[in-house]
């Protein structure tokens, strides 16, 4: 039976990555941390992009106690700053001509509006404009390197998610569930239009996305009391089908980062009830998410806002 088959896919079934370079955005604690240290633990040189350069340092100091033989390097990275995505991309492809995995986990939420100084909605910049500037800005150092792979980090929330195009900064009024899920979707979209440009141009690179489900992480931090005290230790024995460790949850993305069976435009995450809990499997997203038209509509407006273009061009699309 093989590891994608399989009814629970766990760490054991993590190939060698020796050799083998990978990013990981918000890679200094919760389930990019966890995503880093497995990766770390089969060989993998690992690169923590991180926004605070402090907490990334001793993220790395974490990994290599853990893990003495490892290669930890870190990286200064400001999603909400396309200054910083920059700087980040020039740093990362003058230390490293190839990079085999670049995993865009770092997200978050912002319970009250807020606007970066690239003047967009914070919650929009985090999660999707920053990744996407960032993905296109060092693409070209995986496009080379065979069996490489991008992965976006999505939500389950995407199912409630629709991307409005017409005030995608949420000028006309702000709540945070909107704008977290419009986020997410638009992880998907950014996935899965990627993927198409890849394979057009016979690229050796593919596009893959994950959702964690449900984790125990500091993701919640500034989330209203009610999420934040169900998130507390004493809860656990109540919220134990509702919420995982961040070590289970980061399986997923690791998984679309390494399965061998893993397919361009594929999405992993917990099969288990709601999606919430569970080892990772191959699951769907929502009908929106596949909207053709809407992903290409998303790729445009995230090029004019970020001023970042891509190395692949737009792939034909046969009308069915």
């Amino acid at each position: 039976m093989t590891p994608s088959t399989r009814r629970r896919w766990t760490s054991a079934d993590i190939p060698g990555q020796r050799g083998r370079t990978a990013v990981i955005t918000g890679a200094n604690t919760g389930i990019g941390f966890e995503t880093a240290k497995l990766l770390a633990e089969h060989g993998a040189t690992v690169i923590l992009a991180c926004r605070n350069a402090g907490k990334a340092a001793e993220a790395a100091a974490r990994i290599t106690a853990s893990v003495p033989d490892s290669t930890v390097h870190t990286l200064q990275l400001d999603l909400a700053s396309l200054p910083s995505v920059r700087s980040a991309a020039e740093q990362l492809r003058a230390g490293h001509p190839r990079v085999d995995l670049l995993i865009n986990n770092a997200g978050g939420v912002r319970p009250r509006y807020a606007v970066t100084e690239d003047g967009f909605e914070s919650t929009f910049a985090t999660n999707h404009l920053g990744p996407f500037a960032f993905t296109g800005l060092v693409l070209d150092r995986l496009l080379a390197v065979p069996g490489s792979r991008v992965v976006t980090v999505s939500s389950i929330g995407h199912r409630r998610g629709a991307v409005d195009f017409d005030d995608l900064n949420f000028t006309r009024g702000y709540r945070y569930t909107h704008a977290y899920f419009q986020a997410k979707l638009a992880n998907l979209m950014f996935t899965y239009e990627l993927q198409r440009r890849l394979a057009a141009a016979g690229a050796p690179t593919v596009a893959v996305a994950a959702h964690p489900g449900n984790a125990r992480t500091e993701f919640g931090r500034e989330m209203p009391l009610p999420v934040r005290v169900l998130m507390r230790p004493q809860f656990r024995m109540l919220t134990w089908w509702l919420m995982q460790s961040p070590q289970v949850a980061a399986l997923a993305a690791v998984r679309a980062a390494v399965d061998p069976d893993v397919r361009g435009g594929d999405y992993y995450g917990p099969p288990g009830r709601a999606q919430f809990t569970g080892h990772p499997a191959r699951v769907q997203s929502s009908a929106a998410s596949y909207d053709i038209a809407a992903q290409r509509r998303l790729w445009q407006e995230s090029e004019r806002l970020t001023g970042v273009t891509y190395p692949v061009g737009a792939a034909r699309v046969v009308p069915s």
